[in-house]
């Protein structure tokens, strides 16, 4: 499973670092696929560790603050709650990208063998539905109307589900082995990170067409957007660096140097937080300066930052 790696992008609710990094009081979780750990930072220290089942890959919240992983080779979730011991959910396939509906009903699991998207029960792990979808479902995105985005990275596409009926109403050619997804703040527009072609696909979601291909890197794998919508932040594992990309003009404006191999991407406010698979860290990124500021060691092999008590999207 070293070639499955999941960039899960979810926008933090407060994060923290050192050498300009300003403090903030809720914590954020690092998922560590190959130091099995979630680990919770405040004020630019790793403050607390959860060990969890081997090989955790996705991540995803909702609103009150409980925390999904997938284990794709252990066919498994688990899930973290406040005050209470991890608990694992059983699911009948290779469990890759996730996402939870923000009330934490349900969770909607890729399978990433099985080519289909399933809707499970939160609370019991129950098999409620399933849609269809391509070749090695990746990362998967909800917004605020039900529907599901999911890259399918060895079909060149993104299916779109209804998760009301768990439909594939449609389906939006992209470039080469998309991976990762990000939303804008106002979900007109849908940013897919094409792997392999180095590019980053647009999507307008009101007519679910392609509307721009954009070079991104060398091996654009995550992706994430500002605030306020303006700016696109794109990691590049070859280049280990984040290309910033304006949404208005859709051209590179900007390029921060982080750490080896850089996985997941979050922004919250004026701060962007990057993993660094090869370095074992986390670096921090001022967004006025574009400029690294800090870097947070984390057990080995960091995939996801993410923060509880976010909307799921």
């Amino acid at each position: 499973m070293r070639h499955l790696r999941l960039i899960a992008t979810l926008a933090l609710a407060a994060a923290t670092g050192t050498g300009g990094a300003s403090a903030s009081a809720d914590p954020v979780w690092v998922v560590s696929q190959q130091g099995a750990e979630l680990a919770r930072i405040e004020a630019g220290t790793v403050a607390g560790r959860i060990p969890l089942g081997p090989a955790p890959v996705a991540a995803a919240t909702d609103r009150a603050g409980r925390l999904y992983l997938t284990h794709p080779d252990g066919r498994a979730v688990t899930v973290v709650e406040p005050g209470q011991p991890p608990r694992r959910l059983p699911v009948p396939g290779q469990v890759f990208g996730l996402a939870a509906s923000p009330d934490g009903a349900h969770l909607f699991v890729g399978d990433w063998s099985g080519d289909r998207v399933l809707r499970i029960s939160a609370a019991t792990g129950a098999v409620e539905g399933t849609a269809a979808v391509g070749h090695e479902p990746a990362h998967l995105v909800l917004d605020r109307r039900g529907r599901l985005y999911v890259a399918d990275r060895e079909s060149r596409q993104v299916s779109v589900i209804d998760t009301g009926t768990m439909t594939r109403v449609a389906v939006v050619p992209t470039g080469e082995a998309p991976f990762a997804l990000a939303l804008a703040p106002d979900e007109a527009s849908l940013y897919v990170a094409n792997v392999r072609s180095g590019d980053l696909t647009v999507i307008d979601t009101a007519t679910l067409r392609a509307r721009a291909t954009v070079p991104a890197g060398r091996m654009p794998y995550g992706v994430a957007v500002t605030g306020d919508g303006s700016r696109i932040l794109v990691t590049n594992q070859h280049a280990a660096d984040v290309t910033v990309i304006d949404a208005a003009r859709l051209e590179i404006v900007a390029t921060v140097a982080v750490g080896p191999y850089p996985e997941g991407i979050a922004v919250v406010g004026p701060l962007a937080y990057v993993a660094n698979w090869f370095s074992d860290d986390v670096s921090v990124i001022d967004l006025a300066t574009w400029r690294e500021t800090a870097r947070i060691k984390v057990a080995e092999g960091p995939r996801t930052v993410l923060a509880p008590g976010e909307p799921a999207r």
